[in-house]
């Protein structure tokens, strides 16, 4: 065990624990990674609440496991809660709960043809799917479209380099500075380029903000994907991770219950 001994949740879902900070990873100036220390069972897709006494908490999605070890969370600074996070560092603790929500069944994309659309923080949730058809045993047919704002925006730099080289990956930011030598434009511009074989068969994960994902999934249904085979994460949703205060509430469905993660067949039911 390198770092820390593993912290494992309390049994009461209404209590945190201690974790301590293993690494921070700066990707942005408003964006940073947390690796903490955790030996639980956990999923991509799913999410912790990062709680600050006396300032509030606030649900982060999982980007990253070591399992028995650590988890990774992203954190953008986007408020209070963020602001006293991002005064933490190495070797200190901070207070979880979780893991929350019902995450991405991984095993689900690693055969077969499948599809990736994220933009900006919508990577983080799907950071260790994207490592797992990385190495499943037909990398060639994995597709995954990663979008930013800008240049200066991208986050998991090193792994957006490695994956270059495992899967088809399409890096692209909405814009640019003249000069820019990558690809310029929103994801859902090369969605009908894929070389997919057998479209109505591919499985696809959607995550993003809420125009995206719409536009995104609109793309992947002309392609003639089946709807069925569409997945998407509500984790803009997420809030206290038990359904109590109802912030997560979409018509019959609690996020945080019965999300983040949503079969398209529902998700497009999901009127909020």
């Amino acid at each position: 065990m390198r770092g820390a001994w593993p912290v494992m949740p309390s049994n009461n879902p209404y209590i945190p624990f201690s974790s301590k900070v293993l690494k921070v990873i700066k990707h942005t100036k408003k964006e940073y990674t947390f690796r903490m220390a955790f030996g639980g069972e956990v999923r991509p897709g799913q999410f912790f609440e990062v709680s600050v006494p006396k300032y509030g908490e606030a649900p982060i999605s999982v980007s990253g496991i070591v399992p028995g070890e650590s988890v990774d969370l992203t954190i953008r600074r986007v408020g209070v809660v963020t602001n006293e996070v991002f005064e933490a560092y190495e070797g200190q603790s901070l207070l979880l709960r979780g893991p929350y929500g019902n995450g991405f069944e991984v095993e689900r994309y690693v055969d077969g043809e499948c599809v990736v659309v994220a933009g900006g923080t919508g990577v983080s949730p799907v950071r260790g799917v994207v490592e797992a058809l990385a190495a499943s045993s037909t990398p060639q047919d994995k597709h995954v479209i990663v979008g930013f704002r800008s240049p200066n925006d991208l986050l998991f730099r090193d792994d957006l380099a490695r994956w270059e080289n495992l899967v088809d990956l399409i890096l692209t930011v909405d814009g640019a500075p003249e000069g820019y030598q990558g690809n310029v434009g929103l994801v859902t511009k090369f969605i009908p380029d894929l070389p997919l074989r057998d479209p109505s068969t591919a499985q696809a994960i959607v995550v993003g903000p809420p125009p995206m994902m719409r536009f995104s999934v609109k793309g992947l249904l002309e392609l003639g994907l089946a709807e069925e085979n569409i997945w998407v994460s509500q984790e803009r949703k997420m809030c206290c991770g038990l359904g109590k205060c109802g912030h997560c509430r979409i018509g019959e469905k609690y996020v945080c219950l019965d999300g983040p993660v949503f079969n398209y067949t529902q998700s497009k039911q999901l009127l909020d």
